[in-house]
């Protein structure tokens, strides 16, 4: 049972009877609604109150709108609810995982490649900071997984690396920044993604490891922010056999294995138990298939909190999956005391941040005109100066670099970018890809070089005239995907794209997303990594083209992809 006195919480006798006053004075339609985080779907005011009023969630999270929309919306949110909320916030890289408009600073990755904890600090203190100006209060980062299989598309970048100690390092200084703005945090996703390439929006995870060798690397990470006072785990759709069967005390058969949202041995037991985590542990996303695919609907909501896991990450159908959450409890397969123990838990991530007390004093909401921080130009200026230490040459063997307008004045590009990102269940395919186009041609222009687009062109043409009109081809990669579709592979969307030239003409292959696409460009003799494309990741990249500013990024070992011949 929880210690509301201890590490993570350290309330005050008056901080835990404002968590047992209140769990008293709940009806069990109000204790069964906290343990849900809703996805808000509608805006209106009339679709708050009643989401409010008819489910009572515990926790808010949301997909990004203006900073005023979403102000808008949390402040009326908490205005009509008994129990002040938890609203949380996707800030794993900056502010642009809180608000639209927000400023991306580092994700995980690229802070590794910097080899500097202060680009973690920076791009948690900016992100909570923006957050915060909308009213969100609880982030969902950072993100502890290893990323040990290079394969692995979910964590690729958003993981910082495979090595345990620096991950450590790293994710100290990302809780310090977002601590100091208030917000809870929470490392996922337990019990670990990165050792395999499948994608539990799919199907369900496995972390195949075992138990000495995960408690070596994962272990090791998950104790060392537990003994930290991490507030919050995010368990993960993903499987750990060699615990769960360790844990069990019996003999188990595979379709027993179970994700680490539906295993009170993996939460309960390993988690809860064997490494002493005394805070609260919310479900990743339950509309992802490696929770559906584990049993049934009914059955998937009350098991997720009985097995130790004490809220869960969105409703599929609010009135449906009320009615299982609740049907659970009134039957006993949440027990009174395990219900007691998750409300204990939630509440006091509240109490622990000061939200009963900031409720009483009206102070819930920060006043509205502190959006003005969303996107400032004090946080371009930080975003400006990690990306400055995160770019990274991998390998220019063919001596290509930098580019002089005086001996390379005409350059060519092509700009491939994915088939668009999946929000809210809707394919959306934007105009963000021509924009960064036209921004990278219009920024090497102003450096006076003559810039051809490629894609322009209807047929290759001949290699004499295409060696004759051009000095230097960048082929710039931005191809993000939803799931396992087009996120790792590069993907030529048209023959002229394809290098054909790569051998008589120089050429470079920047990718503004994905670090590991040398797999698919071991022609490559200069290939660089930005890992995000933001528009102060654009400038630092052209300045250094231009050999205004060095590279200071470093690579992992895994990007060259376990191979020989990407090395050349």
């Amino acid at each position: 049972m929880v210690d509301l006195k201890a590490k993570p919480y350290y309330l005050s006798d008056e901080d835990i009877a404002w968590v047992e006053n209140t769990i008293a004075s709940m009806t069990d339609e109000e204790k069964v609604g906290q343990l849900f985080v809703n996805m808000v779907t509608d805006f209106t005011p009339e679709g708050i109150k009643k989401v409010a009023e008819t489910y009572h969630p515990g926790a808010l999270r949301y997909h990004n709108k203006s900073a005023a929309e979403l102000w808008d919306m949390v402040n009326t949110f908490q205005q009509c609810s008994k129990v002040p909320l938890l609203v949380a916030s996707n800030c794993e890289a900056g502010g642009n995982g809180g608000v639209g408009g927000g400023t991306g600073v580092s994700c995980g990755a690229a802070t590794a490649a910097s080899r500097d904890p202060e680009v973690a600090y920076k791009a948690a203190k900016v992100g909570g900071t923006e957050a915060m100006a909308i009213g969100s209060n609880w982030n969902f980062a950072p993100i502890v997984d290893l990323l040990q299989n290079w394969r692995n598309t979910i964590v690729q970048t958003r993981s910082f690396c495979a090595d345990p100690d620096r991950t450590v390092e790293y994710a100290k200084a990302f809780i310090k920044g977002t601590e100091e703005c208030g917000m809870a945090t929470t490392i996922k996703h337990f019990p670990g993604d990165g050792t395999e390439e499948n994608d539990q929006h799919l199907m369900m995870g496995i972390n195949d490891l075992g138990c000495e060798e995960w408690m070596a690397s994962f272990g090791k990470v998950y104790k060392e922010l537990i003994d930290a006072g991490v507030k919050t785990i995010m368990a993960g759709h993903i499987a750990q056999p060699a615990w769960q069967r360790k844990l069990a005390g019996r003999e188990l058969d595979d379709h027993e294995i179970l994700p680490a949202t539906l295993c009170p041995e993996l939460i309960n037991g390993l988690l809860k138990t064997e490494l002493g985590f005394n805070g609260m542990v919310v479900t990743d996303a339950s509309h992802m298939i490696g929770m559906f695919g584990a049993m049934p609907r009914s059955q998937q909501l009350p098991a997720a909190i009985a097995a130790g896991c004490d809220m869960f990450l969105f409703f599929n159908d609010m009135e449906e999956d009320f009615g299982y959450m609740m049907d659970g409890y009134k039957n006993g397969v949440i027990t009174e005391e395990r219900m007691q123990d998750a409300l204990r838990r939630i509440l006091g991530v509240k109490a622990s941040i000061g939200l009963h007390k900031k409720a009483a004093a009206g102070t819930l909401m920060p006043p509205k005109e502190g959006i003005s921080v969303v996107g400032c130009d004090e946080h371009k200026a930080i975003a400006a100066e990690c990306a400055d230490k995160f770019i990274t040459l991998v390998k220019d063997t063919q001596k290509m670099l930098p580019l002089d307008p005086a001996k390379q004045k005409r350059i060519r590009i092509h700009f491939l970018e994915g088939d668009g990102k999946v929000v809210a269940g809707k394919l959306i395919k934007d105009d963000s890809g021509a924009k960064i186009k036209q921004s990278i041609i219009e920024k090497l222009q102003a450096k006076g070089f003559e810039v051809v687009d490629g894609d322009a062109a209807s047929v290759k043409g001949k290699m004499e005239e295409m060696m004759a009109n051009t000095d230097a081809v960048l082929v710039f990669i931005d191809q993000v995907g939803f799931a396992q579709y087009n996120t790792m592979r590069v993907k030529w969307t048209m023959p002229i794209q394809q290098p054909w030239y790569v051998r008589q003409v120089p050429t470079a292959f920047i990718s503004l997303y994905l670090p590991n696409y040398l797999i698919d460009l071991t022609m490559s003799r200069t290939y660089i990594n930005c890992y995000q494309d933001t528009p102060e990741v654009i400038d630092q990249l052209i300045a250094k083209l231009c050999g205004e500013s060095e590279f200071k990024g470093t690579p992992e070992e895994n990007v060259w992809c376990g191979r020989w011949d990407t090395k050349l």
